[in-house]
């Protein structure tokens, strides 16, 4: 009698344990949370940064390589890896295919359509080479410009993806750990969202033990993609407040992760 009961227990306690570890897949928490912000623009530097260190997150930040901020303000970049903050490949020039409609904005020498492979690859290759430079790492993530996968109907990622722990596309949704593509993470772009809109996007997360990517541009400005820094600000005293059941981290962690989980 007595074995039989310590069998029941042993058997009710291992069972809790795969029940608790289901119900809390990311590094131990509910869900994950990974805050991307494209472009290098002044407003990550001077807006998002001190927020973001304030409440001790991490986050990524995906550069092009020809950008003037990068350039001009290259120590505080350094300065931002150093703390933990990933600098990510946005590629060289953000090339974008112009033969999409509505891309008449997209210049000669930054369509994506007029490029080669070998050029796609080998600018790429080119800003990993310089972020290498201001950060010494070898591991980062890609971020597609504009979303765009291929030229004239090949995949450019691909040829360069054993450069990368992963890359995050531009369509919309919540990912789950047993599904997720490495290769085209989904995300959510926001612009003109209210705090309480993206608060919701991570409640839903947790409800689903999903991760959730947001992709910002300007944050209170310098880009037509948009949040106000109030809305940005109520977005991370939210997650700050939840740290027990939310996981936040950059991009290149949360891939390691689930590399190693896999």
């Amino acid at each position: 009698m007595r074995k039989i009961t310590t069998n029941f227990l042993l058997f009710f306690f291992v069972i809790n344990v795969i029940y608790a570890q289901s119900d809390m897949p990311w590094n131990g928490k509910k869900c994950a949370v990974v805050l991307t912000y494209d472009d290098a623009l002044n407003v990550h530097l001077d807006s998002v940064m001190p927020v973001l260190d304030k409440h001790h997150f991490n986050a990524t930040f995906y550069v092009m390589g020809d950008t003037e901020i990068l350039n001009k303000r290259m120590e505080e970049w350094r300065k931002a890896s150093k703390k933990g903050h990933e600098l990510g490949n946005h590629t060289l020039a953000h090339p974008c295919d112009g033969s999409i409609d509505h891309r008449d904005w997209v210049i000669p020498e930054r369509d994506l359509s007029k490029y080669t492979i070998f050029r796609a690859v080998n600018e790429i290759k080119t800003t990993n080479t310089l972020l290498k430079a201001i950060d010494g790492k070898d591991e980062r993530t890609f971020a597609y410009p504009c979303g765009d996968l291929t030229i004239n109907g090949t995949t450019f990622y691909d040829q360069v993806e054993s450069e990368f722990v992963a890359a995050r596309g531009t369509f919309h949704g919540l990912e789950s750990s047993k599904t997720i593509d490495m290769k085209n993470i989904k995300c959510f772009s926001m612009h003109g969202q209210t705090g309480e809109e993206m608060i919701k996007l991570v409640k839903e997360a947790e409800a689903q033990n999903a991760l959730v990517v947001f992709l910002f541009h300007g944050v209170g400005g310098e880009h037509s993609l948009n949040v106000s820094n109030e809305a940005h600000i109520e977005l991370i005293e939210y997650l700050s407040k939840h740290k027990k059941d939310i996981w936040v981290d950059t991009m290149v962690e949360v891939a390691r992760y689930l590399k190693n989980e896999k």
